[in-house]
């Protein structure tokens, strides 16, 4: 897993985005992620890829008895430190795939945003069912394949700069998928609709929801949000280790 966090430039960038600033009410996904949370009063909870730490805060106001945090990005663990701290929380720098995934440990794992740059996403999931308890919960967000398809993961654009469409290429062909955010090249993986849902049925989840992020009315006025519900940017799904 690439680690773009670290750079300084990027790094920069992203403190600047509104939902870095203002936390999880700033990010359009939230009213409808938050709703696919189990209860968590006195549960243990393992956010892969925390960021901030925003939704490792989210848990520990729930109720949770133990939070872990792990980033790959150091930047990103000293941030969350600083703003999301809890006696109940403990950040560590340490990558998704390089985590040890102890055996039956975890009532809720979550992931926001991060597995889109994992490249065995299936791995993943087997590690995760295998740390969570008996009908423990994988709750994740995760960029659309039809977004990690765009070519370049940008618009189409006319002469007069507006979105025309989307373009969606080499689909079935998963894998790394290079673009720009935040003024850097950023690399991802492409993963398949059906390579994320077999992936967790074959791994001993059982798919509990699976919804396409949908950005509220009441952010409609903010500059290019209208065409967010042109295409889905982004997947997300709870599953729940059978028995």
């Amino acid at each position: 897993m690439h680690n773009e966090y670290d750079n300084e430039k990027f790094f920069e960038e992203y403190a600047k985005m509104s939902r870095s600033q203002k936390g999880l009410d700033a990010a359009g996904e939230w009213r409808q992620f938050r709703s696919l949370f189990p209860p968590l009063e006195g549960k243990s909870v393992l956010d892969l890829g925390c960021g901030y730490g925003w939704h490792c805060r989210y848990a520990v106001e729930k109720g949770a008895g133990q939070v872990l945090g792990i980033d790959l990005s150091r930047k990103m663990i000293e941030e969350a430190g600083a703003r999301n701290a809890d006696r109940q929380t403990e950040y560590r720098v340490c990558g998704i795939e390089a985590y040890e995934y102890p055996e039956n440990t975890w009532v809720c794992v979550i992931s926001n945003l991060a597995l889109h740059y994992i490249r065995d996403i299936a791995e993943v999931f087997r590690k995760v069912r295998r740390t969570l308890k008996p009908e423990g919960v994988f709750l994740f967000n995760i960029e659309h394949p039809v977004f990690t398809a765009g070519v370049g993961q940008d618009w189409i654009y006319g002469r007069d700069g507006e979105p025309l469409y989307w373009p969606v290429d080499d689909y079935f062909m998963p894998g790394e998928r290079r673009t720009r955010f935040l003024g850097c090249e950023v690399m991802k993986q492409h993963h398949t609709l059906t390579q994320i849902v077999m992936g967790l049925l074959e791994n001993g989840f059982a798919i509990q929801a699976l919804e396409e992020a949908v950005p509220p009315g009441e952010m409609m006025d903010i500059p290019g949000m209208r065409d967010e519900l042109r295409r889905p940017m982004m997947l997300l799904v709870r599953a729940k280790a059978e028995k």
